[in-house]
Order: C-alpha cells, then structure tokens, then sequence
C-alpha cells in the first residue's frame, strides 16, 4: 500500500474535465486525498514539464497481453501477466476476456479471476465472457464448433456469486429473454454482440435487462433506414457501446457519428487486446487458426480480423482526432465512462478524494509516460 506522496501535474484530466493550469494532488494509503493548488503543495513531486495526469485506463475487453492468451491459460498467474503487460501501456483496471468456451471454462475463468482478487492482483477488476451464446452467422474470429445455445449448467455458473463486476456478451436472439433476465437479475452486466437482432428484439432485451452492445458495428449487421438492427437500437435507445478505435474495425467517419450520437457518457473504448499487446511476439493462435500481425492488424489467413493490437493510450489519441470529439471526450471513454459501467464510479476511472490513485502520466502527444497502481510507480 502506498503511503503519503504528493504529484504536481502541469496539467489534469479528473475523468470529465481538463484542468489546463498545474494541479497538485495528493495521496494517501493508496488513494486521492486531495487536490490542491500548487502553492498549498510545495513539497510535491513535480511530473514532466507538458504532460497530463489522468485516471488510469478502464478496459473492459482484454483478450490477453504480454504474450498471453485467456483461453488458453486460465490461471491468475496468467491473469497477472496480462495486466502487467497493461499496466505498460496505461490500463490500471481490466476486464479478463474469455472468448467462446464451455461451461467448465466459463467457471475456471471465475474461479481464476475470484483467486487473483484475493491474492492481491493490480489491476484484475472483473471478468468479460465473450460468448459462446452467438449467431454463427456473425461469429467473427470464435471458432464455429465452439458456438452453442445456453444451458442450464451455464446459467447456474454465471449467476453464482461473484465478487466484482461480470460483463457477459451475447446475442440476444439466440437466448431466451428469461435467461436474460435472469441473468441481469443476479448483477451480471449483459451486452449485446456477435448478433442479429433486429431493433425490436434489442428492445425486448433491454427490457430484460440489457446493458449495452460489445464493439458496437463489428460482428453485427450495418445500419439500414428500414432495418437499423443492433447499430440503430444503440443510437436510437440507452445504454453502453463498446469501440474499437483502431483505425481497422471502424472507419473514422463511423467513429465520429457514434461519438456525436451517444457522447462520452455512453461509448467505452475498448482494446480487444490480443497477446501481441505489451509483447514482442507477432503471431498465435486461436482455435488451431494462426493468426498474425500484418501492418498493425491482426488476421488469419483469410483476412478475418482477430481482435486487435491496440492499447487504449492510442485509442485515446485516435478518438481525440476526430471532428468535435477532443481530448477530454476521448479520456472520458477510457475512464470515467467504463467505470461508471462497471458501477466502479468514484473508485476508479478519475482523479477525485476517495479515489484510488491509479493514474496514468501521458506526454503532450498522450503517448504513456509511467503508470500509478494506488499511487506506487
């Protein structure tokens, strides 16, 4: 646990606003005690002339990292390597996610994440279980043997008790609305993907309890004026939207519009991190496919994407770009918004007393200086 230290930051972003003047904030026990103006904080240590301070990043799809794969090691030992590998590239707080697998997968990735939180684990907050309840019409890079109807077995695991958030993606045709509603009854976090649903079958799951769509426009059909399906329900109604800001899943213009349609109160940028992230390697496996790194994407042989080499510092950047988005909308989405999904509001995701200082030290371009799990690094 940290003690007592104070940072002096040339600038701040708190997880809404940016504060563009110096900004000294301290720290206590491992949270945010204070922030104070720098004159009240002479002791304070001052961070790199130009850069900005903001809350870690909030990641709620991280497939792996550091050279690890999930799916195919299902262990907290492997769960730490993933969020080290993470925390590199300025993600404090990460959702494990356990691609399409069966029923006995889907507890040992509980069983793994439950382990790793009681160990001590920085940066392990949840679990993401991607499937295996899609359409194989939209299945993406999931293998199609993995792909199944839910069960009984499967309900009885994902509501058991569990001690932090779980986010379960699923298409909402494919499972019965009592299922979703039982599920959203025992507090798990259900998003609609690999899907499609038309606009009034998401309607039917939002009343069930549907929370919001996983890398919206990826893995779902386009938006039509006579058949809007996923695209146009995430426009048109509430809840959350998962992004990709990649440069390949989504075009910018695409970007643009859902930033402007939902705002930064609704869209979560995601990673979809691969292994490749925070790791040398530029190749593995998925299913027996071998899938690559080719020109900053990644694919199997037929050119199908397989999530992503991306971290949410670029991302962040990315978004930032755009026309009327900017830099404190784009921060917004890698961290007060995924936080509040989370229902992790006020304890991660800003920079605000009470907090835990997980921070993350961007330079004037927001590329990754250092990050701070509850105030160490």
């Amino acid at each position: 646990m940290s003690g007592r230290r104070t940072l002096l930051a040339p600038r701040l972003f708190d997880g809404e606003r940016l504060h563009e003047g110096p900004v000294a904030v301290a720290i206590d026990g491992g949270k945010i005690a204070a922030l104070r103006a720098p004159a009240a904080a002479p002791e304070a240590e001052p961070l790199p002339e130009g850069s900005l301070l903001a809350p870690g990043f909030v990641d709620v799809q991280v497939n792996g990292g550091g050279g690890v794969l999930f799916n195919d090691e299902i262990t907290p030992a492997a769960l730490a390597a993933i969020a080290r590998a993470h925390r590199g590239l300025g993600t404090t707080a990460l959702l494990p996610t356990l691609m399409s697998a069966g029923t006995e997968a889907i507890a040992a990735a509980m069983a793994a994440v439950r382990a790793a939180m009681a160990s001590g684990v920085e940066g392990i907050v949840g679990l993401h279980v991607e499937g295996p309840f899609f359409n194989p019409a939209r299945k993406g890079i999931h293998p199609p043997a993995a792909l199944r109807p839910i069960t009984e077995a499967d309900l009885a695991v994902l509501t058991a008790p569990f001690p932090a958030p779980l986010m379960l993606t699923l298409a909402p045709e494919r499972v019965p609305l009592a299922a979703i509603a039982r599920l959203t009854a025992a507090g798990v976090l259900v998003f609609a993907g690999h899907t499609e649903a038309s606009a009034e079958t998401i309607a039917q799951a939002r009343e069930a309890g549907l929370a919001g769509f996983t890398h919206l426009f990826n893995a779902m059909p386009p938006f039509a004026s006579r058949a809007p399906g996923p695209v146009g329900a995430a426009f048109a109604g509430g809840g959350y939207a998962g992004l990709i800001a990649d440069g390949f899943h989504v075009h910018p213009a695409a970007l643009t519009a859902v930033a402007a349609a939902l705002g930064p109160g609704r869209v979560m940028l995601v990673s979809d991190a691969m292994p490749t992230a925070g790791s040398a390697i530029t190749q593995f496996a998925i299913g027996g496919r071998c899938i690559r790194l080719t020109e900053g994407r990644l694919i199997d042989e037929a050119g199908t994407l397989a999530g992503a080499h991306l971290d949410l510092a670029g991302a962040v950047r990315r978004m930032a770009e755009l026309p009327g988005v900017g830099r404190a909308a784009a921060l917004r989405m890698a961290t007060r918004t995924p936080a509040a999904c989370l229902g992790l509001a006020g304890t991660i995701g800003c920079i605000a007393p009470g907090a835990r200082a997980d921070l993350v030290v961007l330079d004037g371009g927001g590329a990754v200086l250092r990050s701070l799990v509850g105030g160490n690094g």
